[in-house]
């Protein structure tokens, strides 16, 4: 396999910084990958990704599937050529739209049939098929197909999404044909700390070159999440990447990072953006509010992205206000950007061993003297 995986330091809580080679390049972990579901992170050229630190990000495998196509994807040189991205890319399985769309699917052991959001026509993905898309789409990264249960499943429900989940695995793993790209167990199971720990054995025994803990951040307490993470993810295999999906608001992700995760993925920043939220130092800033109808400074003075250095509070406010679409934009280009230099502090952090003092001095700072969990 193309893939590596190396720890550079370690903490004294499981927090570590490492490197994750690609075939598109060196991955600094851990990572926050920004959620490009169509082949495209809303509203951000690769180019200007590229410029605020972004390293690597995510496509969704039922959305390219639909539209346009993983034929027409794979003919425009895929993901890579397609979207013009030249990073890593890592490309998600579609299950969770098991969850997401429930009210128009069904599933069983052979997969999952879905009528689409998009005309209502119906089709089918099974761990097969959905291998098969991913290795056309060509990410450097690919999940294989797995049950989600909502955060209220309990007992036989957990129990059959996980059962259904390593059946899934064993048949995505002998599907699979590219030997360039890598791919991640999926470990579910709920807030069961048990049964999330036998799901971990039993994948943790399949070739797979790195481990992914989905099913959370669907509706739990955070501290449901985190207690999870404290008692999982210290298990997971030490020497492959360890990836929380579907998580990326600030606390979770250093509550994270301080248990041993190395890779994130969320729509956060770029929703957050969009509604007119912005992440500062001093925590997130409504920009619509009329305190900023004047503002002639940058949204965070600290911060040295393109929309800071260049535009000022009250042109930003007066766009989004106005429905521009640069000013959606703008605010994302800086909430990826805050993302992004997150990552960089905490892996400084973690190198220098300060994990501790940073994550004190965050949360006194973004959240307003909030002391983090305990």
């Amino acid at each position: 396999m193309t893939l590596r995986f190396g720890i550079d330091a370690t903490v004294a809580t499981g927090g570590r910084s490492g490197r994750l080679w690609t075939p598109h390049g060196v991955v600094e972990t851990p990572v926050f990958m920004p959620v490009g579901t169509a082949g495209s992170v809303k509203g951000v050229d690769p180019e200007a990704l590229a410029g605020v630190g972004v390293e690597m990000i995510l496509a969704n495998t039922y959305h390219l599937h639909l539209r346009p196509g993983e034929d027409v994807v794979a003919d425009i040189g895929g993901l890579h050529g397609f979207t013009g991205w030249r990073g890593p890319i890592l490309t998600d399985s579609g299950g969770f739209q098991v969850f997401s769309l429930a009210a128009l699917r069904t599933l069983d052991d052979d997969g999952v049939r879905f009528q689409s959001h998009i005309d209502g026509a119906h089709l089918a993905l099974t761990p097969e098929s959905v291998v098969g898309i991913q290795e056309s789409l060509g990410a450097d990264i690919i999940m294989p197909l797995d049950h989600c249960p909502p955060h209220d499943a309990t007992g036989g429900d957990l129990e059959a999404a996980v059962r259904r989940t390593t059946l899934w695995a064993r048949r995505s793993l002998a599907a699979r044909r590219r030997p360039d790209q890598a791919m991640f167990g999926i470990v579910q199971g709920g807030v069961d700390v048990a049964l999330r720990r036998r799901h971990l054995d039993t994948l943790a025994a399949l070739p797979f070159e790195g481990y992914a803990l989905g099913g959370l951040s669907v509706g739990e307490p955070l501290e449901e999440m985190y207690r999870v993470l404290a008692r999982v993810a210290p298990h997971m295999p030490g020497d492959r990447p360890r990836y929380l999906m579907g998580v990326g608001s600030p606390d979770a992700v250093i509550e994270a990072v301080r248990r041993g995760i190395d890779m994130f993925d969320s729509v956060y920043p770029t929703r957050m953006g969009r509604h007119g939220t912005v992440m500062t130092a001093d925590g997130p800033m409504n920009i619509r509010n009329a305190a900023h109808a004047r503002g002639a400074g940058p949204l965070d003075p600290s911060c040295d992205c393109p929309t800071c250095t260049g535009f000022s509070r009250a042109y930003i406010r007066h766009l989004i206000k106005s429905r521009e679409i640069l000013g959606y934009r703008l605010a994302t280009v800086h909430n990826l950007a805050f993302m992004a230099r997150l990552m960089q502090n905490l892996r400084r952090a973690l190198r220098e061993d300060a994990l501790e003092a940073f994550r004190t001095d965050f949360w006194r700072r973004y959240y307003r003297d909030v002391p983090p969990p305990g």
